[in-house]
C-alpha cells in the first residue's frame, strides 16, 4: 500500500486578505483526498502567531486559543517540528506576509517542498513596479505607470481617470480609480496607508480577462481557457470580486479565438519571465483595437473551487481535485529537481 503524502495547509496570514485566505484553505481541505493525504492544518494569525490544527482525523481549522509560538522562536516550536514532518506545504495565504515571498523563505530554510512560486518569483510578482518592468525587458506589454516612493510629489502624466495603487498589495485593497485632482490626492493618500510605494496607471479601457497556468518551468507550462471579468460597479474592485453577485465570470470570454490564444501565449510568457511556478492566475485588459495588456499576475490566487483559478481549469478539463494532484506533485518535483544542487 502506498503510504499517503503529509500536507500541511498554512493559512491566515497578517494581510487584510485574512479571512480570504481562510475561505480558499477550507475549500482545499474538503477537496484533498483522504485516501492519498494526511493533512494538518497551521494557521497564522493577524499578529503573526501560529496555531495548530487538530491533525487529520477533522480536517478542522486552528481555533483561537491554539496559539503556539510567534516566528522568532519558530525553530523551537511546534510548528516547525511540524514542517520538518510534511513532504509539502499549500501556502493558501495571500497578499503581504505570504504571497510576497517572506513564507516563501521559511519553507525553503526548513527545507520543505511547496506549492506555488518561490522567494523570487513570489516577491516579483507582487511588487506592481518591479514586475512591470521585467515584462517590459521581456517586450510584454503592461498598462503604463509612474511610480511614487518616499516624498516624491504626486505626478499623473496620463490624464483622467487614472488608477492610483499600492505597489504591493492584492484583492483591490487600497486602490482608488481618480477621476481628477482632488480624488487623485485621495487616492495617493488611502494607497500610502498600505505601502510605501505607490503606482499611477493609466486607465485601459477594453475588456478584463483573466487566464491561469500550471506547471513549472520543464516541462513547459500550461495555460487554462481564457475568462472573462464582467464587474457590477465601475471597476472590478474588492467588492466586485468577494461580494455575491459584486461581478459574472464568462467562460470563454468573449473574445476572438486569436485573441485568446494570443492571451494564453502572453500568460505562459510571463509566468517564466517572472520566474513563477507551480500555479499562477494572469490578469489581462484586450483593448478595443485587439491589443493584450497584462495587467498583474497572482501567484497564490483565491482558491476555493468557485474561485476564477479553479473554474478556468475546470472548463479546460481539469476538475479542482485533480488541479490539488497536479499542484502537490510539481512541488514534490521541483524539490527533487533541486535536490542536487550544490550550495
Amino acid at each position: 500500500m502506498t503510504p499517503r503524502i503529509r500536507v500541511a495547509v498554512l493559512m491566515g496570514g497578517r494581510s487584510s486578505e485574512h479571512e480570504i485566505s481562510l475561505a480558499s484553505a477550507r475549500s482545499v481541505l474538503e477537496h484533498l483526498d483522504p485516501g492519498r493525504y494526511e493533512v494538518e492544518t497551521i494557521a497564522i494569525d493577524r499578529q503573526g502567531r501560529f496555531a495548530l490544527g487538530t491533525g487529520n482525523s477533522d480536517r478542522a481549522l486552528p481555533e483561537a486559543g491554539s496559539v503556539a509560538e510567534t516566528l522568532p522562536v519558530l525553530a523551537d516550536s511546534k510548528p516547525a517540528e511540524r514542517l520538518d514532518a510534511v513532504d509539502v506545504v499549500i501556502p493558501v495565504l495571500h497578499g503581504p506576509f505570504g504571497e510576497d515571498g517572506t513564507v516563501q523563505g521559511l519553507l525553503e530554510l526548513a527545507g520543505v517542498a511547496y506549492v506555488g512560486a518561490g522567494v523570487l518569483g513570489s516577491a516579483l510578482c507582487m511588487d506592481k513596479d518591479l514586475f512591470k518592468a521585467v515584462l517590459r525587458d521581456r517586450g510584454i506589454a503592461v498598462a503604463r505607470n509612474v511610480t511614487l516612493r518616499l516624498g516624491d510629489e504626486i505626478q499623473n502624466p496620463f490624464g483622467y481617470p487614472v488608477f492610483v495603487k499600492p505597489a504591493n498589495l492584492g484583492s483591490s485593497v487600497g486602490i482608488s480609480k481618480a477621476h481628477g485632482p482632488a480624488e487623485l490626492d485621495a487616492a495617493v493618500a488611502l494607497a500610502r496607508r498600505h505601502d510605501e510605494k505607490v503606482l499611477v496607471e493609466e486607465f485601459v479601457p477594453g475588456t478584463e480577462v483573466e487566464c491561469g497556468v500550471l506547471g513549472n518551468l520543464r516541462p513547459p507550462p500550461v495555460a487554462s481557457v481564457v475568462g472573462e471579468i464582467v464587474p457590477h460597479a465601475e471597476w472590478y474592485d474588492y467588492s466586485a470580486k468577494y461580494d455575491e453577485g459584486g461581478s459574472d465570470i464568462i467562460v470563454p470570454a468573449r473574445i476572438p479565438d486569436e485573441t485568446a490564444e494570443r492571451v494564453q501565449r502572453l500568460a505562459v510568457d510571463s509566468f517564466v519571465a517572472t520566474e513563477c511556478e507551480g500555479m499562477a492566475r494572469v490578469d489581462f485588459f484586450v483593448r478595443e483595437d485587439g491589443e493584450v495588456v497584462v495587467n498583474e499576475i497572482n501567484t497564490i490566487p483565491g482558491f476555493t473551487s468557485t474561485s476564477v483559478y479553479a473554474r478556468l481549469f475546470e472548463a479546460s478539463g481539469i476538475p479542482y481535485p485533480e488541479l490539488l494532484d497536479r499542484l502537490i506533485q510539481l512541488a514534490l518535483d521541483r524539490r527533487e529537481r533541486r535536490s542536487s544542487l550544490i550550495y
